[in-house]
């Protein structure tokens, strides 16, 4: 990755350290760090606090699942954790390196080489096979592709056999295996999934998080995934909860019944905050 101005690598290719003057310190030991991070839509009276001042420290190699009512900021959290959208205020960190202040181009650089990404809809490209699916990132980042590389995270989510199929020859849950594969070939900071799988079946979705799972515990992975589903987030080290825009609750290994449980209250108090705000208007 090209250094930033005013930065300088470690020696052991480390994270980036940034060096500017008055530039806010990174914490090397975390994978993800969100300061005070906030996010408004529109101005005035119609401005809307999508994330109201969001403070988080998450350290490698851990998996975190985030849950809220609808409204709640869920996927404004993870589109600026992962640099695909800017907080109004606050600070970023992603792997000790300070993204918030960063151009398109360096956002992007970063995205392709130190971040991997599951989706819910897979993403995948119908017109390239399993393998070239899977290099993508590697192409898109100017990295030499290593077919082994590739080859072997293909047969970590049981798919050795599949790399030269195209995607449309393959069911919904070898599909978003590969999208697994994808986000773990490059060996990245952080990946982040958003709902993966919600487009599956309860066995398969059980699949495709026992993969996340045992990327996180075999391989020192971290994951940070964003969930409506209680028995997704049961997979997960520690289960965080949003409320209009800042984290409310959190549960360490809750079962999917705990989850549930804490996600019922929240709504509840979702629903009668909306419709005293209802009446006052």
């Amino acid at each position: 990755m090209r250094l930033r101005k005013g930065k300088r690598q470690n020696a052991d290719h480390g994270p980036e350290v940034d060096n500017r003057p008055g530039a806010p310190a990174a914490t090397p030991t975390l994978a993800v760090e969100l300061r005070d991070v906030r996010r408004q839509y529109g101005r005035g009276a119609g401005t809307v606090h999508a994330l109201a001042g969001v403070d988080l420290a998450l350290p490698r190699g851990t998996f975190t699942a985030v849950m809220g009512p609808s409204g709640s900021g869920k996927s404004t959290f993870l589109q600026c954790a992962a640099g695909l959208d800017r907080p109004t205020a606050g600070s970023v960190f992603l792997g000790g390196t300070e993204i918030t202040g960063m151009s398109e181009n360096e956002l992007t650089e970063l995205r392709r080489s130190r971040l991997g990404f599951v989706f819910q809809a897979f993403n995948l490209l119908p017109s390239l096979t399993v393998e070239q699916n899977v290099l993508l990132p590697m192409r898109l980042a100017g990295q030499r592709q290593d077919r082994r590389q590739a080859q072997e995270v293909l047969a970590r989510v049981g798919l050795a056999d599949k790399a030269k199929r195209r995607p449309g020859e393959l069911s919904g849950g070898q599909q978003q295996r590969v999208a697994v594969a994808r986000a773990l070939v490059t060996g990245p900071d952080v990946i982040f999934a958003d709902e993966p799988t919600g487009a599956l079946d309860t066995g398969t979705a059980a699949e495709v998080l026992g993969l996340l799972r045992n990327a996180v515990d075999a391989l020192g992975a971290t994951v940070v995934m964003v969930t409506h589903d209680p028995a997704a987030a049961a997979w997960a080290d520690r289960v965080l909860f949003l409320a209009d825009g800042a984290f409310a609750d959190h549960l360490e290994r809750g079962s999917a019944e705990r989850i549930a449980a804490r996600m019922a209250v929240l709504t509840s108090h979702a629903s009668r905050a909306g419709a005293m705000a209802g009446a006052a208007a």
